[in-house]
C-alpha cells in the first residue's frame, strides 16, 4: 500500500511500478464523459440502468456498459432489490476525487 502524501510534503520515495500503473488506469476511467455523468446521477443517491439512462441522457445500453467499467475500477457498487438492481457510488473516495476534480477545472 502507498503512503499518503500530504499537500507540500515530499514523497520519501517512487511508489512501485505496479501502483503507478493501477493509478493511471485509475484515471483513464474518468477519461470519458458517459462515466462521469453517471458519477455525478450518483451522487447521494441509489438509482436504476434506466433512471441513470434518464438522468444523463444516455441509452440504457451504454448505461450498462459503462457501469461495468466503473464496477471493474470499483468506483460503483450495486445491490439487488428484487428485479432491479440499484447502483451507487462505491465510497467517500469516489466523491473526494469528483469535488477535487471539479475545484481544480474550476479555479
Amino acid at each position: 500500500m502507498a503512503e499518503e502524501i500530504a499537500i507540500g510534503e515530499t514523497p520519501s520515495e517512487m511508489p512501485d511500478e505496479e501502483l503507478l500503473y493501477d493509478l493511471a488506469d485509475l484515471f483513464k476511467v474518468f477519461s470519458d464523459t458517459t462515466r462521469i455523468k453517471i458519477l455525478f446521477a450518483l451522487m447521494g443517491r441509489e438509482l436504476c440502468v434506466a433512471d441513470i439512462a434518464e438522468e444523463t441522457g444516455t441509452t440504457q445500453s451504454a448505461v450498462s456498459h459503462q457501469l461495468r467499467t466503473l464496477k471493474q475500477s470499483h468506483l460503483v457498487k450495486f445491490q439487488r432489490d428484487g428485479r432491479n438492481v440499484l447502483y451507487s457510488l462505491a465510497d467517500d473516495h469516489v466523491y473526494t476525487m469528483l469535488n477535487q476534480g471539479m475545484s481544480h477545472i474550476c479555479e
